[in-house]
């Protein structure tokens, strides 16, 4: 059986990545860990996780919510250094 952990681990993605994609989705974290899965293996989809990001930025700028943006530029800044769609 797999845990949480080997799930995040096998998705070749962050808990924080697979956060920003929940909230953006507004779907469960094992859902977003899944969705993240399938689309960090395809070019369209890791632009597709790096818009993702980017709208929870603006988002979070948008309700005043500073370290929420902080938090998320770096998860960006990680994101982009790890995935090829720049």
């Amino acid at each position: 059986m797999l845990t949480w952990t080997d799930c995040v681990e096998l998705s070749e993605l962050t808990e924080d990545e697979i956060d920003a994609i929940a909230q953006h989705e507004h779907v469960p974290e094992m859902i977003a860990l899944e969705m993240g899965n399938y689309l960090v293996h395809t070019p369209s989809g890791e632009k597709r996780v790096k818009a993702m990001i980017r709208d929870d930025i603006k988002q979070a700028q948008d309700e005043g919510r500073t370290d929420r943006v902080t938090m998320l530029k770096l998860v960006l800044k990680h994101y982009l250094e790890h995935h090829a769609c720049k």
